[in-house]
């Protein structure tokens, strides 16, 4: 059975980072994508970064270039996200996220975490 725990959310005042991790279980993921969604109240779930089985490529949404990186340790089976110059809009539910292929539409992951809290303050 697949599972995604994500860790390391919380509350930050502006231009201050978080880190947030994601372990994955159930079988090898290694040739698997592995991102992270957002989603603000009343907003959709919007795509933030996601990076290959390979650990070569990555995705970014342009709000967060430059401020967030996305890494993968396959021996360990996680995927993190480091966030730092956090803006109050940034703040949301973040989800992990696990697929087949790289991509940045929610329905091309097959597996997503319950999510955790990121707040940032002004």
């Amino acid at each position: 059975q697949v599972q995604l725990k994500e860790s390391g959310g919380g509350s930050v005042q502006a231009g201050g980072s978080l880190r947030l991790s994601c372990a994955t279980s159930g079988r090898t993921w290694d040739t698997y994508a592995l991102g992270w969604f957002r989603q603000a109240p009343g907003k959709e779930r919007d795509f933030v970064a996601s990076i290959s089985g390979s650990d070569t490529h990555t995705y970014y949404e342009d709000s967060v270039k430059g401020r967030f990186t996305i890494s993968r340790d396959n021996a360990k089976s996680t995927v993190s996200l480091q966030m730092d110059l956090l803006k109050p809009e940034d703040t949301a539910v973040y989800y992990c996220v696990l697929g087949a292929t790289l991509n940045r539409v929610p329905n091309g992951y097959d597996f997503w975490g319950q999510g955790t809290q990121v707040t940032v303050s002004s």
